[in-house]
Parts: structure tokens; C-alpha cells; sequence
């Protein structure tokens, strides 16, 4: 059963960086969408970034100049997906997932949670001003 797992929020101060990690284990498909969505505390779910197996990136807005979405090398053993984030804010402050599809990205995965079979438990990111 396909798996996924984040890892690397934590508590920062405004301007700070972190590089939050997602893991795709038991992934035996021979393509994968991957976004990373994030929910506030009284908010609804927003799309982050997006990227497939062909590298293929998009963005939310609010995350273009800031985040940077990646993947690890082809040749590597797991698949890992990055989400690097600079210069954080109090309004960052969230439980970012991460979450896959077998199929390329279409300019609807940023947004469409209907589309993701497959999602992880959450990691906590917390930015203080």
C-alpha cells in the first residue's frame, strides 16, 4: 500500500527557512503528481506547489517567490519530494501535506484535492513573529 510521509516542520521565526521532506514508499506507478497542500487553523485547504515526474512545477501565488518545490534524483533509490520555504511569515503557520497521483499534473492539481488518491498525515509548520 502506497505510503506517504512528511517531515521537517518545526517552529521558526519570521525570515526563517525551512525544507519540509514528503517520502512516496511501496510507489510502484510509472508517474506521479505531487502537490503540497497546507490548511490554517480556521481555514479551508489551499494548494502550495505541484510537480509531476517530468519536473513540471506550478505555484500557488503566494508561494512564487518564496517556496520551492523539487524532486530527488531520478536515480535514487525512494522518491522524495522537497518543499523549500524562505522567508517565512505568521500567516505560513499551518499543517502542510503532501499528496499523489498516479497521472502527470494538469493546471488543476494546485487546486483539486478530489484528484489525490493518496495523502500523508501532516507536518506542523509554525512561524512566530
Amino acid at each position: 500500500q502506497v505510503r506517504l510521509l512528511e517531515s521537517g516542520g518545526g517552529s521558526v521565526q519570521a525570515g526563517g527557512s525551512l525544507r519540509l521532506s514528503c517520502e512516496l514508499s511501496r510507489y510502484t506507478y510509472s508517474k506521479y503528481c505531487v502537490t503540497w497542500f497546507r490548511q490554517a487553523p480556521g481555514k479551508e485547504r489551499e494548494g502550495v506547489a505541484t510537480i509531476d515526474i517530468s519536473g513540471k512545477t506550478n505555484y500557488a501565488d503566494f508561494a512564487k517567490e518564496r517556496y520551492t518545490i523539487s524532486k530527488n534524483p531520478k536515480d535514487s533509490a525512494r522518491l522524495i519530494l522537497y518543499l523549500q520555504m524562505n522567508n517565512l511569515q505568521p500567516e505560513d503557520t499551518a499543517m502542510y501535506y503532501c499528496a499523489a497521483d498516479s497521472a502527470y499534473c494538469s493546471s488543476a492539481s494546485l487546486w483539486s484535492e478530489r484528484q489525490f488518491r493518496y495523502w500523508g498525515q501532516g507536518t506542523q509548520v509554525t512561524v512566530s513573529s
